[in-house]
């Protein structure tokens, strides 16, 4: 199940460069954490779904592909993205 389109739009909103902006690293990030999110709470309720599984362990990947070029990119949004998601950092 998607995301809901003003989730989506909230999310865009808060870590957006400009405001035409939908596609920065940083709103790429947050829309795929917030679906990260929503794919492990229906994992705990739905063990054996391994449909789920692997669209969530795709995601996981895609995420953290994209943090591995932020970080090399620019170190500073980097660190500013992954604070305020909450995320670890290596």
């Amino acid at each position: 199940m998607p995301l809901a389109k003003e989730v989506k739009t909230k999310l865009i909103g808060d870590y957006h460069r400009h405001n035409t902006d939908t596609g920065s690293p940083e709103v790429q990030i947050a829309i795929l954490t917030s679906r990260i999110q929503q794919l492990t709470d229906h994992l705990r309720a739905n063990k054996k779904d391994e449909s789920c599984r692997r669209g969530l362990l795709k995601l996981v990947g895609q995420r953290r592909r994209l943090l591995a070029y932020l970080r090399q990119a620019d170190y500073q949004r980097y660190l500013g993205i992954t604070e305020s998601l909450s995320l670890r950092r290596k």
